[in-house]
């Protein structure tokens, strides 16, 4: 399995072999336990289930992800994800995961809720151009015609409209590792990662890098 949850901890840059300046972002990608293994004859498919293990457990815990945890051997988790594995994985309930799963140049697909930015307008949300700003348009950051004015009278689904900015899922493909601290369980990103910083984050294999 060649996958990992882990935390954003922010942007930053390091120095490659050849003194170019490389931007990295580091993710905190573990450590982290398999809670459940899933399998084709019973759940109709073959996956793998992690959680994150952070320095805080959580305090509150509903009774149905305890036992859940309970079943697993592990202590409860915040966040659990699942990655797609083959039949002959060999991971069960209870196998940690680490950084080391990953290597230095290979490729990942990374996985994030982007940031929230709440009501915004087309300028921002859609990269609208605008009117005129001098000679006394009265149009500048307006959306202009949504729709016809006699038929059909509405406006089509899909017309890019003001509205809730971010907070969404978003994936980002094929980013190198520059760099793997197993020793603190770092990974090194090449370029930005979707999410605002201390926010969970998936990576694994990326599937056409």
């Amino acid at each position: 399995m060649k996958g990992i949850l882990g935390i954003k901890v922010g942007m930053t840059q390091i120095f490659a072999e050849d003194g170019k300046v490389v931007p990295v972002t580091v993710v905190k990608a573990g450590p982290c336990r398999v809670v459940q293994r899933k399998t084709s004859e019973v759940d109709g498919y073959e996956a793998v289930q992690i959680g994150i293990v952070e320095e805080k457990a959580p305090r509150k815990v509903t009774k149905a992800r305890r036992g859940h945890f309970d079943k697993a051997g592990v202590d409860p988790m915040r966040r659990l994800v699942e990655f797609r594995v083959e039949d002959s994985d060999p991971a069960k309930p209870g196998d940690q995961v680490q950084a080391s799963v990953f290597q230095e140049d290979d490729y990942v697909d990374v996985v994030g809720t982007s940031k929230g930015k709440g009501f915004q307008g087309v300028i921002k949300r859609h990269g609208f151009g605008g009117g005129k700003a001098t000679h006394g348009s009265m149009f500048h950051r307006a959306p202009g015609s949504i729709g016809q004015a006699s038929y059909p009278s509405r406006v089509f689904p899909g017309v890019k409209l003001p509205g809730r900015m971010g907070g969404k899922r978003v994936t980002v493909k094929n980013l190198q590792i520059v760099k793997v601290n197993e020793e603190e369980n770092l990974i090194y990103l090449r370029g930005a990662v979707p999410g605002a910083r201390n926010s969970y984050v998936a990576l694994h294999e990326a599937k056409r890098g």
